[in-house]
């Protein structure tokens, strides 16, 4: 066959050089323009020879001789080119210069599925032949690519959230992981935050692991971050959320996390925001230096963010929060508030005497927020019932006794998920601007918040508080709230007369 080709081949390159020739002899001498060729003769020579040509094209051309897609359908009969690719223009020379637009007849299908994602991902059935438990996976399926349809959707099934500060700080985080919970069904939410703020964590039962890491550090061993980091890569996270400023060590943090993770962090304008932007998916600018300073809705533009319409799901409204204290937390602080002498439901908490501990769980937008001892033993003069007196150190009970006697009722507490229990099993409580303020609204409980100013209070009081009312000082400093407010604002929280004033 490769023989009768080849002679095939040198006839037809034989035939087409006389043709040439003669067309070059009599094109070139005017004599022989006179010679006689018959017509039939030429005529047949020409069908041979496109027949011929067009067999040896069609059996020697391959596949990467052939136009390419988007050039066959524009050479269609009223097929045009794409609009993108006649107006691209080039202005940057590292567009790729095969990119003519989107594709018109490219269909995602069901990778493109609109509403939210499912609760878990879908599981094959169990193969009841295999004698190890294995799969029943149907044909042509790669357990490789199959979380390739979840990232093209944009679900999240595991989310870590990087949270800066302390308890209070970690404790008005709580909306956010709930909102992520009600946005992106069945997603595991994993905690990075200090060792005090870990403990808040006991008190969500949207949580699924708390990680204790020095968040606020400027500078971390290379040691124990690259050991940090190999822990959450191993969990494969699809989102990563950080309250903490995003600056170059910390981008590149998130980055080694996981390339292929989103990652939304706050951005100062001035802290290299261009870096920001490269490492970051979503980068968010706060109105203030301080992200504290905001109060209760500190958090406002990450909410804001997280909770807009997409892909046919609908805004999400903004969740209130939410509190639980565990079955043994609660052993714990029943034990110490009935050692301390008072019985559950017939005593009120004072939460906020002045200490030098971390544990005192002030917020760090409000540096003014603790009273000292003698303004306590004021106030429990005038109480009515049994005060149970909470201190941050074991040290602060001698100040306590000293000034409000050694029949005061004083139990050490330094958790969040212990004060919440003594909370929890409560009359109320009286405090200034603690973590026990955003407690008690969350139980309902009848509680009396004591600000500085009037600013604090109209930016730390939830706006969903039912039961609290609200006591200031008139100089803007604490120190200088008048005793006789804060026990009519307490009877009157008690007695219900007077509805709740943000």
């Amino acid at each position: 066959m490769a023989d009768v080709l080849s002679s095939s081949s040198m006839k037809i390159a034989a035939a087409a050089a006389g043709v040439s020739s003669f067309a070059n002899n009599s094109s070139s001498s005017p004599s022989s323009s006179k010679r006689f060729i018959p017509q039939s003769t030429t005529s047949s020579l020409s069908s041979s020879l496109r027949q011929r040509s067009k067999f040896h094209a069609v059996r020697l051309t391959g596949i990467h001789d052939r136009q390419p897609p988007h050039m066959e359908r524009s050479s269609l009969p009223g097929r045009a080119m794409p609009p993108a690719a006649a107006a691209r223009k080039d202005s940057n020379r590292l567009d790729d210069p095969f990119d003519y637009g989107p594709d018109e007849d490219l269909e995602y299908g069901d990778l493109m599925s609109k509403g939210k994602q499912g609760v878990e991902e879908p599981r094959p059935r169990d193969n009841k032949a295999s004698p190890y438990g294995f799969l029943e996976f149907p044909a042509q399926h790669n357990v490789e690519i199959t979380t390739l349809g979840l990232y093209v959707r944009k679900d999240v099934r595991r989310c870590l959230c990087w949270v800066a500060g302390g308890v209070y700080e970690n404790l008005l985080f709580f909306p956010m992981i709930k909102l992520l919970k009600s946005r992106y069904p069945g997603v595991k939410v994993d905690i990075v935050t200090s060792a005090r703020g870990k403990q808040t964590y006991e008190m969500n039962k949207y949580v699924n692991k708390a990680m204790a890491f020095d968040v606020d550090a400027e500078w971390v061993e290379p040691a124990e971050l690259a050991e940090f980091l190999g822990v959450l890569r191993d969990s494969y996270y699809d989102m990563i959320l950080s309250t903490k400023y995003a600056g170059f060590k910390h981008c590149t943090t998130m980055f080694m996390v996981g390339g292929r993770t989103r990652r939304i962090s706050y951005v100062l304008p001035y802290h290299a925001e261009w870096v920001s932007n490269k490492f970051l998916n979503k980068a968010i600018e706060p109105p203030r230096e301080n992200l504290a300073e905001g109060g209760y809705n500190m958090y406002k533009e990450m909410i804001d963010y997280i909770r807009q319409p997409s892909n046919g799901v609908p805004e999400e409204p903004v969740p209130i929060m939410e509190v639980g204290v565990p079955k043994r937390v609660r052993g714990v602080a029943q034990n110490k508030y009935t050692e301390a002498g008072v019985v559950a439901g017939k005593y009120v908490v004072f939460h906020g005497v002045e200490s030098d501990s971390s544990a005192s769980m002030q917020s760090l937008g409000d540096s003014d927020s603790l009273l000292p001892a003698s303004f306590w033993a004021q106030l429990k003069a005038s109480a009515g019932m049994p005060v149970l007196i909470v201190v941050p150190n074991m040290k602060d009970k001698k100040k306590v006794y000293k000034a409000c006697g050694n029949d005061a009722h004083v139990v050490f507490i330094t958790t969040p998920g212990q004060l919440g229990a003594v909370i929890r099993d409560s009359a109320g409580v009286v405090s200034t601007n603690t973590a026990a303020v955003q407690i008690a609204v969350a139980f309902d409980k009848p509680s009396v918040a004591i600000f500085g100013s009037d600013d604090k209070a109209s930016l730390f009081v939830p706006y969903f508080a039912k039961k609290l009312k609200v006591v200031t000082s008139k100089t803007g400093k604490l120190a200088d709230v008048d005793v006789e407010e804060t026990v009519s604002a307490w009877k009157a929280a008690t007695a219900e007369q007077v509805p709740v004033a943000v």
